[in-house]
């Protein structure tokens, strides 16, 4: 997983990790929602992009 992600996805995933916790230390509801609101947008990229994928045959 982690040679298809490559140093800049990991280094995104590590912020958005550091950001979260940041948020957590002084407001853990707000840090809670957050967490939603990119595990959701997570999930319609995958989406999008497995549609896009599967139009042009490469799935």
């Amino acid at each position: 997983m982690y040679d298809r992600l490559g140093v800049g996805g990991i280094a995104g995933i590590l912020l958005v990790l550091a950001g979260i916790a940041l948020v957590a230390w002084r407001a853990p509801i707000v840090a809670a929602g957050l967490a939603f609101v990119l595990a959701g947008l997570g999930l319609v990229v995958r989406a999008l992009v497995g549609n896009v994928m599967r139009q042009f045959g490469m799935v």
